[in-house]
């Protein structure tokens, strides 16, 4: 079922694997995957265009309909701790307050962008919450869950994923956080 979201026509993600980063299409491909073959949808950009303000400019689709997922570290006990952020573009994730506490480590930050590369398998400035390594927590902002579709990474720069928050609430390791945006 294919569907329309500014100037992009997305089509079910599980018919284009070579749109999406290689875990990201082992995941909605897999026979684990919890979803409806069209739950995600999948559209072809300008890589150049990716970078999220780029993006939105481009293919009109607004900032509230965008979706930024950001690596986060931190270390406990001498081991590194990695969850993904997902939050609206309109906003910004709490990293230092609500994120940290949540992955249970005294400090967090950004990961560094070939730390985040290696560790996801996905391009930098694609990096999608589908397809991250099973131990990684997934931390959903409330207001992200309770949006109609949103345009995420798909692990590449060159498409965009496009899915109800609800699906990306649902995610396995998901978690719904409130307040994780500011």
């Amino acid at each position: 079922m294919a569907f329309h979201l500014g100037k992009l026509d997305f089509e079910p993600a599980t018919r284009f694997p070579g749109l999406l980063a290689a875990p990201v299409a082992a995941a909605i491909t897999s026979q684990a995957w919890p979803f409806a073959e069209h739950a995600v949808g999948v559209s072809e950009i300008d890589p150049e265009l990716a970078d999220t303000a780029a993006f939105c400019e481009r293919y009109d689709v607004t900032l509230g309909e965008s979706a930024n997922c950001v690596v986060i570290s931190g270390k406990r006990d001498g081991e590194a701790r990695f969850a993904a952020c997902v939050v609206l573009a309109t906003t910004r994730a709490d990293v230092n307050n609500v994120a940290r506490r949540a992955l249970d480590v005294r400090k967090a930050s950004f990961a560094p962008m070939e730390v985040a590369v290696q560790e996801t398998g996905m391009e930098y400035g694609g990096i999608t919450p589908i397809g991250l390594p099973a131990d990684w927590q997934v931390l959903i902002d409330a207001a992200v869950a309770a949006c109609g579709p949103v345009v995420i990474g798909s692990g590449v720069r060159r498409s965009k994923l496009a899915l109800a928050g609800s699906t990306l609430a649902a995610l396995p390791g998901a978690t719904v956080v409130h307040g994780l945006a500011r």
